[in-house]
């Protein structure tokens, strides 16, 4: 299992824009072998994570060069953000814990 962590602010003016292109994006990314997850979070001083889970590196390697998503990295880097960073890392060891509905 590989997590990419992916940290970024958008550009000021380019919230709608970015939000748009980032749900058809995350649409395409559904249909890719080997996706586990993908979740979104917002921290109040605008900062933007996605923590995404891929099965293997081969999974997420031709998710990293497909084509659209190519595009929408370049695009990324030209128009919509300020900054980002992107970190992918491998599980080194899990654990679960849901509280039963009875309790």
């Amino acid at each position: 299992m590989l997590i990419v962590v992916f940290r970024n602010r958008v550009r000021e003016g380019m919230e709608q824009e970015f939000g748009e292109r980032s749900q058809q994006i995350y649409e395409l990314a559904l249909k890719m072998p080997g996706l586990v997850s993908s979740k979104d979070f917002v921290a109040e001083d605008g900062e933007r994570l996605a923590l995404i889970e891929f099965r293997s590196a081969e999974e997420l390697e031709a998710w990293r060069v497909q084509s659209e998503h190519y595009q929408a990295q370049q695009q990324g880097k030209e128009r919509y953000f300020s900054e980002y960073s992107l970190q992918v890392c491998s599980l080194v060891r899990e654990s679960r814990f849901k509280a039963s509905s009875s309790a």
